[in-house]
């Protein structure tokens, strides 16, 4: 599966996803801009990074729609069979919603912490700072799956990833492959 993250305005950005054998899906606008890393390319990221395969792009490549991406219909769909392709992805997207509740759950408190720690290891003391009024509140369950070695690793591709993100300028990209190395 490819992940394209493209900058839509001035603080604005949209998530596509392209899935081998299904349509694609849209998430646009997409929360949680941020002009160093969009939440959800941190998602990305620390999913891939966990293993986990039902947070929320492990659903999204399974034909799931994790509560927020929708189908974008082709010019030359027939609409009876469009149709029919979002009922089936509807009803598929529920169960992984179903299925996949915990995990996306942990991904959301492994994606706080690892944001927390980027910014807290920061040589910048401007987002240093950002890490202090965010300060987490340790949860075992996120904190137990977070050693140092997979922390550093982490915070490393955060540089990466969000260096490649504020050289985009509006209307550029960035696409990632889900899993994988990013």
């Amino acid at each position: 599966m490819e992940v394209q993250f493209r900058r839509t305005g001035e603080r604005r950005y949209a998530v596509m996803i392209y899935r081998k054998n299904l349509p694609p899906g849209e998430m646009n606008p997409a929360p949680g801009y941020d002009p160093l890393l969009p939440h959800d390319l941190l998602h990305l990221m620390v999913e891939s990074e966990l293993g986990l395969s039902r947070g929320i792009f492990g659903q999204i490549a399974e034909g799931g729609h994790a509560g927020t991406f929708h189908h974008v219909p082709s010019e030359t769909e027939n609409r009876r069979e469009a149709a029919r392709r979002r009922r089936r992805a509807a009803k598929q997207g529920e169960k992984l919603l179903r299925e996949g509740r915990e995990e996306a759950a942990l991904s959301e408190r492994a994606t706080y912490i690892c944001l927390y720690e980027w910014l807290a290891r920061s040589a910048d003391p401007t987002r240093r700072k950002r890490a202090t009024q965010m300060a987490p509140k340790p949860q075992p369950t996120a904190d137990s799956l977070m050693s140092e070695e997979l922390l550093v690793r982490i915070c490393a591709r955060l540089d990466e990833l969000s260096a490649r993100w504020a050289s985009l300028a509006i209307g550029q990209s960035l696409t990632v492959e889900w899993p994988g190395r990013i």
